[in-house]
């Protein structure tokens, strides 16, 4: 009954509401349950429930087994409170249809303040619902699609910029955990199409799970052909997609316990495994497994994804496996140009030589020690500019002119310059750097003269007995092929006295310049680092605590280094 402001029956609002197209509805809090004690027409259209069967009822009996309970569990708390709320929730007609329903309910109170009914106003928003569900679901739908494209470009990027075929394996996985998987293992077959893969890469989402992942892939021992997932897409077999996995690792592996107790540690749900081809060949297999109890139940869509970054990947590591086939060959080539640093007497000698990452060509760094015939020592390093055969060719032409010259005898200045009438005169190279050193015999008190010339090339350092450490740095010169040279010569020397125990080191600027770092500060690391060093410390002390302190972090530059400890020699001639 509806009453207007006089506390009168309203006639005309009944016959109003009655009248909506609106679903309007009355209970009685005072009763059991607060049942429905009014409906109008509107709720029996909506509904599909006649008067008679929805009296005497909590609507509660319009929910279904898709009904939200958190709405249901709001509207509840606001009844319970005497306030109003408003909730969308699923509800079904009495035919079984479902409907989404927008109710309002508010409380009605009498002159005394007490709660004497609710009223409900009911609203099919079916529509508007479904239509907000497809937004978001073509929302979600291209956010997926961007996410899954913004994966594809950094799973490329990183292994384009992988180095070998472990780094741009470990590369792939770690870029599709957890963004794919949960759990990623790469398989690479040493010959395509044979024999057994080696596990070369894993990646999870829980770091211990790596280790597990590991251990299954030893006791399965995977190879091509074999009877599991893994060996028959080696073999070149279609993918494998299993969108759910047994629950239990006895099931999945019946004949073999000791991989059945690693599944269950694992909790997989779902995998799937794709070949890795690259020039018609499959190179391994990428598997790609979720976990429960979160984990996506991997579908046909996935399986496509998955298959298209298998592809990138087989492209990265084939080349990676050019890169190091042709890095290893680059790198014995340019060694074998390199000398052999034999024994001097009362001289510790140790070089080092390391292969820039940036490309497969040889270089042009060398280094040479010389026992001359007069009892003084040759020292010579230098760098050829290029990183080719044609540089590789005229580094070892260099070394062989340079080691003539100064097998005659000849001062370090006359030696460069003859380099350089030769190198220009036969067009041997474009430029080159070179820095050569004469350490004559030892004199009564032990010390020895040390006289060299540099063109153009880092200037040697030096570390006396004392620790006090000098930049060989005077009369630098200009490059050999830099200027056409005088035929009667002009390159300065410097020189210094050394006393037994001075510590001698020619290094190249590999090992300073690099890439977006600043070379004065590398410069000034590698003096403090030789500065540093324990008295007497050992040539190959020196080499090896260089390289652990100073070389870059990517070596993009070839680097060669040459340090040499002056002991206490006998004079020419003396007993």
């Amino acid at each position: 009954m509806w009453y207007g402001g006089d506390g009168q029956p309203d006639g005309l609002c009944e016959r109003a509401v009655v009248a909506s197209n609106m679903s309007f509805t009355i209970t009685d809090p005072r009763q059991d349950d607060n049942p429905l004690v009014w409906v109008n027409p509107s709720f029996t259209a909506l509904t599909g429930y006649p008067v008679e069967d929805a009296l005497g009822r909590n609507c509660r009996f319009l929910q279904g087994r898709n009904t939200d309970p958190g709405a249901v569990r709001r509207i509840a708390d606001a009844l319970r409170e005497q306030r109003p709320v408003t909730e969308v929730l699923l509800n079904y007609r009495r035919d079984g249809t479902a409907f989404w329903n927008e109710i309002a309910i508010s409380p009605v109170f009498d002159d005394w303040g007490e709660l004497v009914n609710f009223v409900g106003v009911q609203n099919d928003v079916t529509e508007r619902v479904v239509v907000e569900q497809e937004r978001r679901a073509a929302l979600t739908e291209a956010e997926e699609a961007r996410a899954q494209l913004r994966m594809l470009a950094e799973a490329t990027t990183q292994m384009t910029a992988a180095l070998g075929v472990v780094d741009a394996c470990k590369r792939l996985a770690r870029s599709l955990v957890p963004e794919l998987a949960d759990l990623c293992a790469v398989d690479v077959l040493d010959v395509p199409g044979r024999g057994v893969p080696r596990r070369l890469a894993v990646a999870a989402r829980d770091p211990a799970d790596e280790d597990r992942l590991h251990e299954l892939g030893r006791l399965r021992n995977y190879h091509v052909g074999g009877g599991s997932d893994t060996g028959h897409v080696l073999a070149g077999d279609r993918p494998v997609l299993v969108p759910e996995l047994p629950e239990r690792g006895a099931d999945r592996y019946p004949e073999d316990p000791a991989a059945a107790a690693v599944y269950d540690t694992l909790r997989l749900r779902s995998v799937m495994v794709v070949p890795v081809r690259a020039r018609g060949r499959v190179l391994g297999a990428l598997t790609l497994i979720t976990q429960h109890p979160y984990g996506r139940r991997y579908g046909p869509r996935h399986l496509h994804l998955a298959t298209d970054v298998a592809g990138r990947a087989g492209l990265a590591i084939d080349n990676a496996r050019l890169y190091e086939t042709e890095h290893a060959a680059a790198a014995t080539l340019q060694r074998s140009l390199l000398p052999e640093v034999s024994g001097v007497p009362g001289v510790q000698v140790a070089a080092r030589y390391l292969v820039g990452v940036d490309g497969n060509q040889v270089g042009g760094d060398w280094y040479d020690v010389l026992d001359l015939p007069d009892g003084a020592l040759g020292l010579a390093i230098g760098d050829v500019a290029g990183h080719d055969l044609r540089a590789a060719a005229a580094m070892g032409q260099l070394r062989g002119v340079l080691r003539s010259y100064a097998w005659d005898g000849g001062p370090p200045g006359s030696v460069l310059d003859r380099c350089d009438q030769l190198v220009q005169g036969l067009a041997m190279a474009t430029m080159a750097t070179a820095v050569y050193a004469r350490v004559d015999p030892p004199d009564a008190d032990g010390g020895r003269m040390l006289r060299y010339a540099n063109a153009g090339h880092p200037a040697p350092l030096l570390v006396e007995p004392d620790g006090t450490l000098v930049r060989l740095d005077a009369h630098s010169s200009p490059m050999i092929g830099a200027i056409r040279p005088s035929r009667s010569g002009c390159r300065g020397e410097g020189a210094h006295r050394c006393l037994p125990g001075t510590l001698l080191l020619l290094y190249t600027d590999g090992l300073t310049d690099v890439v977006g770092e600043d070379a004065d500060k590398r410069t000034a690391l590698l003096e403090r680092t030789l500065a540093e060093l324990p008295f007497g410390a050992a040539a190959e002390e020196v080499v090896e605590r260089v390289l652990d302190v100073c070389s870059p972090q990517r070596l993009r530059d070839d680097v060669a280094l040459l340090a040499v400890r002056l002991d206490r020699r006998p004079p020419v001639g003396a007993e």
